[in-house]
């Protein structure tokens, strides 16, 4: 416990001056907001950033040759490298980033309209079967759709650590084979929390076979470098990152692979989400993803060392990494559990009759995941130790 206190106690004034930046925050003392693996809350600069943008230069980009027109095309244009930027790419000359809804639409046009073009018949991919919906999907869609065109691929499970929610990659080295030509994985599992260590892949899979990372629950909560990934695609969802519904994008390194250029016309870009995007990364910057991922991750820490001392509860995901001083990977931002004896919608109907805001379903996890219902507790830079502290109060008076 000593080393989280004093994580906590070190990075509080910082904390304290970031948290007064959230109005819906300060506007709800009463309640506790703990469910940002869902979306994020929007800092005053993302709404400023917003509200000016579209008081003084609202147009469409790409379409007129007026100010605030072309006012707006280079706004477009500068945030897609900022993201390059953002990401630490270390080739942004040959790298592409195109703006999406969010990671959903992101990973369905990578499956769509670029995944087919790499496959012929006969090859395999290896994808994830029991993390987001969202990253297992789309891959089974592109291969019915090579399907209809007489091109039969197989799909193969990303084979994960019995227990930890990790990936296995000795398994996965008994899994990839002379036809695997792809491979889909997640940055942080939205489930377990724990991050998916995707080096281990490439290791596994050599130098040429593309990999695609949902980073849904990586950017904006932890320090994510595509050049020490070394993966193809990163797919994030703005919302998430702080940014507006809405927005999203993927980067694409452009060295593997047929060159990533999604087809047909593009329509109107979502500008309002793309300035927010922006407001975001710079807030995000300025904040230190180092820091965020530091506070954060002691008070999932916190919270999982309170958990485990109390019987009437199930965490899931890796149990050798529950107590305050483990010294195995802690949990990325968020924690996931159930009551042995209170189904997990009644529990979260319980904790916001508190005033605390958790989610409880099964939180899109594709089929081969959890079975049952689960509570899930996610946090971000706004969240206070006393949040954490007044929930495991309430649980304990659960049991």
């Amino acid at each position: 416990m000593t080393d989280i206190t004093e994580e906590l106690r070190e990075l509080g004034p910082w904390h304290t001056a970031l948290r007064a930046q959230f109005p819906i925050v300060g506007a709800h003392p009463e309640l506790a907001y703990l469910d940002s693996a869902a979306t994020g809350q929007k800092p005053e600069a993302v709404l400023d950033a917003v509200r000016t943008y579209l008081t003084t230069s609202n147009a469409n980009a790409g379409r007129g040759s007026y100010p605030w027109a072309n006012t707006t095309t280079a706004m477009v244009e500068r945030t897609r490298e900022r993201i390059k930027e953002f990401l630490g790419d270390p080739d942004p000359a040959r790298s592409s980033v195109h703006f999406t809804s969010g990671a959903s639409e992101g990973l369905r046009t990578v499956a769509r309209e670029w995944l087919p073009s790499l496959l012929a018949d006969g090859d395999e991919i290896v994808v994830p079967f029991a993390d987001h919906q969202a990253n297992l999907e789309p891959w089974l869609e592109a291969r019915d759709l090579l399907a209809r065109q007489g091109v039969r691929i197989a799909v193969r499970e990303l084979p994960y650590q019995a227990g930890s929610g990790d990936y296995d990659p000795d398994a996965l080295a008994r899994t990839v084979g002379p036809r695997t030509r792809f491979v889909a994985a997640t940055h942080v599992h939205h489930v377990y929390g724990v991050d998916m260590n995707v080096h281990r892949i490439r290791e596994v899979v050599g130098p040429d076979v593309p990999i695609c990372l949902d980073a849904a629950q990586s950017i904006g909560h932890l320090p994510v470098s595509v050049g020490g990934l070394d993966a193809d695609f990163v797919v994030f969802s703005g919302h998430k990152a702080l940014a507006l519904p809405g927005s999203g994008a993927i980067w694409a390194r452009g060295q593997r692979g047929p060159h990533f250029a999604p087809g047909g016309w593009q329509g109107t870009p979502n500008t309002a989400g793309v300035a927010g995007l922006a407001a975001a990364l710079d807030w995000l910057d300025a904040a230190g993803t180092d820091r965020i991922e530091r506070w954060t991750v002691a008070l999932t820490s916190r919270l999982t060392d309170g958990l485990r001392r109390m019987p009437a509860y199930e965490i899931l995901g890796c149990q050798a990494s529950l107590a305050a001083a483990s010294e195995v990977q802690r949990r990325r931002s968020l924690v996931t559990f159930r009551h042995r004896g209170i189904s997990a919608h009644d529990l979260g109907f319980i904790l916001f009759s508190r005033g605390f805001m958790v989610r409880s379903d099964g939180h899109c996890q594709a089929g081969e995941g959890e079975k049952e219902d689960s509570v899930r507790v996610s946090l971000h830079v706004y969240n206070s130790p006393e949040e954490i502290e007044g929930l495991l109060t309430v649980l304990a008076g659960l049991q």
